[in-house]
């Protein structure tokens, strides 16, 4: 591992320094999951959950922080019952929902105003851009659209976005871009708000955050900003060949879930656990 900030290379003699000082952060797809086809099939890579686990008794804090409905990522994850993450939290859609390990509750606020007509009527709006095959993904609080699957995924994302963001800003929400995906959902929530949230929570001396699209920019803004006004702060990019948004905001760029995974289990190894 080689981080090539000097920012991040403090924030990591911080962290090895003061553990229980430390907010570990992560999104879930691509950065603990690889990304596959069926996105109901990413399960986490099981030696980044060990690794998290080792951390998850010296951490201030392990939260996922995800795109994806928090139940789905407990499931995915396999977070539920895991000794070492039993003070972890699953920020879902956003920060919109959340799970906590130490008690097994869910908070499930209503969905947004407009998505059930956007539902109604997204079909034929796949259809007037000539996609009716791509996969529509009912999240409760978003709707996801993705073009993964498709023979032609980016000419399909691109045929769709100016449909997609048309209809979302006709019923007051607004459009999440991702890799292969395009997510409508309610405003006013983010992954920088999320992250904020968890930093006035917590009170950590440092907080990381590992992400790898676009979803993720504005917890690495969020970062940079809380770096600026004193914390110390360390951003590791989850690399791929289809996402290189993070990588310029990034102090650490590892290969893809299996580097994410190579990574915590270092840490856990500067920290004797």
């Amino acid at each position: 591992m080689s981080i090539v900030t000097e920012e991040g290379r403090r924030a990591w003699q911080s962290i090895v320094a003061n553990p229980g000082g430390t907010l570990l952060c992560s999104d879930f797809d691509g950065v603990l999951s690889p990304i596959v086809l069926n996105p109901d099939e990413a399960y986490a890579d099981p030696a980044t959950i060990a690794a998290l686990s080792r951390l998850g008794g010296v951490l201030g804090k392990i939260a996922i922080v995800t795109g994806r409905v928090a139940r789905k990522a407990v499931q995915l994850g396999r977070l539920d019952g895991d000794a070492g993450l039993r003070g972890m939290s699953v920020l879902g859609l956003y920060g919109q929902e959340r799970w906590d390990a130490a008690s097994g509750e869910y908070l499930e606020p209503e969905p947004p105003a407009g998505l059930e007509d956007v539902k109604a009527e997204l079909p034929g709006v796949l259809r007037a851009a000539g996609v009716e095959a791509a996969r529509v993904e009912d999240k409760r609080l978003s709707i996801g659209v993705h073009t993964r699957a498709l023979p032609d995924p980016a000419g399909a994302f691109a045929a769709l976005e100016g449909p997609v963001y048309e209809l979302a800003a006709r019923h007051g929400l607004v459009v999440e871009p991702g890799k292969n995906v395009l997510e409508i959902r309610g405003e006013g929530v983010d992954k920088g708000d999320a992250v904020r949230a968890l930093v006035g929570e917590v009170r950590p001396a440092v907080v990381i955050f590992a992400g790898d699209d676009l979803g993720d920019v504005a917890a690495f803004r969020a970062v940079r900003e809380l770096r600026r006004e004193g914390l110390k702060g360390l951003l590791i990019c989850s690399g791929s060949d289809e996402q290189d948004a993070l990588v310029e905001l990034a102090d650490v760029v590892v290969d893809g879930p299996a580097g994410v995974a190579r990574l915590f289990a270092e840490l856990a190894d500067a920290l004797g656990v």
